[in-house]
């Protein structure tokens, strides 16, 4: 079964295991496990990776690498938290899935987490004059008047 072969290949490095269902499994890793990790499930294991979710738990940010194994539909979903907000950061993987150059970039300007040895963190989505420092999908982010919320 694969997920006895998932919990073999990365011994030592889950945190935390939890099923939602038979076939959604949560895996917590450490950040500095997320290169090595990603290179079993995808090269060891013939995963998939679809996308990353990033998302701001005001304490700290959660990145979801979600994995597929086709063959069966189960689905292998890598969580890492970063702890700094004040300097969150951790590697690309650009260099093992070129498919993550655009989320990664996407997330840098939406969270402002730094993906280390990215080719290219320039704006995907926001426009190039959009401030700095800026990121509008972050909790303290202040909603500006005239959003639906504000009225």
């Amino acid at each position: 079964m694969i997920k006895e072969e998932v919990k073999k290949k990365l011994e030592g490095k889950i945190k935390e295991w939890f099923e939602k269902n038979p076939r959604r499994i949560y895996i917590t890793i450490d950040k500095k496990d997320l290169k090595e990790v990603a290179k079993i499930l995808h090269k060891d294991l013939g995963m998939r990776l679809s996308t990353v979710t990033g998302i701001d738990n005001e304490k700290n940010f959660e990145l979801i690498y979600h994995f597929g194994k086709d063959q069966t539909g189960e689905l292998f979903n890598l969580r890492v938290f970063i702890e700094d907000k004040a300097n969150p950061e951790i590697d690309s993987l650009v260099s093992l899935f070129n498919s993550t150059e655009w989320i990664e970039r996407e997330i840098k300007e939406m969270l402002g987490v730094n993906f280390k040895g990215h080719p290219d963190l320039r704006h995907l989505l926001l426009d190039k004059d959009w401030p700095e420092e800026e990121y509008p999908l972050r909790k303290d982010y202040p909603l500006k008047k005239g959003y639906p919320q504000d009225e």
